[in-house]
């Protein structure tokens, strides 16, 4: 059976898709674990720098591997191409990624996961104005406005009267997936003309290394790490390196709206997650009302792509 014939069969599909959000979803409880296993504390953004630097190196390194074993041109990138990568790995990685590790540890993982879906919306929005052929439509419009409202609400409290919004923690988060949409659009033009495997592993390696050294340079510690905290950081590199790679190979072979769809799975996992391994109550109704309205916003800008290219 021919790659493109099995990787667009609906169970396939399903599978892989489903397993990329649930991994990209426990990246929330496992970040936060992970600064309680290495001694990190909201405030010590040196450290929390270094922690992140280690994730996105080792998560290029391993990408690096997976590119050479697959036959992928890894070496045919001139000087601007590689300034290009730089630029991407910067802001998309290093720049981006400090953002969102200080506002995770300002803020719970069911709020941080349901907080970064405006990732999804301001993809959007920034598309009407650099792509001619993705313009705004009255769906697109009314699930940004359901998807922002979702985000808004999970920002109250219980009692929903006391609005709780922090600009360094909640307010990072949603700043980091505003960075994540521009680093997309500028990282779409770039594999025009390389291999979007290899551009992603090297931008992760270069922008881990640049958070290595700023976050040492500014008196950053990493403890040595237990077997245990080792996995764990080990996991957090393969969401990046793994689930990515599973990504790329279903937009390889099915159109992108019959993926990008599965979407709305992230903050669900997300929130799911956190309630499991950060023993985070979940059980509230804005909980409930936001993530119906981030997932049915995600859903609405999704719809005409998914009309148009159903799963088989």
């Amino acid at each position: 059976m021919k790659g493109s014939e099995f990787f667009s069969r609906k169970g396939v599909v399903l599978f892989m898709a489903t397993l990329c959000c649930a991994l990209w979803g426990s990246s929330y409880p496992a970040i936060k674990n992970g600064y309680a296993m290495f001694s990190i504390i909201p405030g010590q953004v040196a450290s929390q720098t270094v922690f992140a630097g280690y994730r996105f190196f080792i998560a290029g390194i391993l990408l690096i591997i997976y590119a050479v074993l697959s036959g992928r041109s890894t070496a045919k990138i001139t000087g601007p191409q590689w300034r290009q990568i730089g630029v991407l790995g910067l802001v998309q990685t290093a720049i981006q990624y400090i953002f969102f590790y200080i506002g995770v540890s300002y803020t719970t993982g069911t709020k941080g996961s349901i907080m970064n879906s405006t990732l999804t919306f301001f993809s959007i929005l920034l598309a009407h104005f650099f792509y001619k052929n993705d313009r705004l439509t009255v769906a697109k419009s009314l699930g940004c406005l359901i998807g922002f409202i979702g985000v808004l609400i999970v920002n109250f409290h219980t009692s929903l009267l006391d609005f709780r919004f922090t600009l360094h923690g909640e307010g990072f988060v949603v700043f980091s997936a505003f960075l994540l949409a521009v680093g997309n659009i500028y990282s779409k033009q770039i594999a025009q003309h390389i291999d979007s495997v290899t551009l992603t592993a090297y931008q992760l390696t270069f922008g881990g290394l640049v958070m290595l050294i700023v976050g040492y340079a500014f008196g950053g510690v990493m403890p040595l790490p237990t077997m245990k905290s080792a996995l764990l950081l080990l996991y957090l590199a393969i969401i990046s390196s793994v689930a990515f790679a599973l990504w790329t190979i279903l937009l390889k072979y099915n159109p992108v709206g019959r993926i990008s769809i599965f979407n709305f799975l992230i903050p669900i996992f997300g929130t799911v997650l956190s309630g499991i391994f950060l023993n985070e109550s979940i059980l509230e109704f804005r909980y409930l009302v936001a993530l119906i309205c981030v997932c049915g916003g995600i859903f609405l800008v999704n719809r005409d792509a998914l009309r148009n290219h159903p799963v088989q």
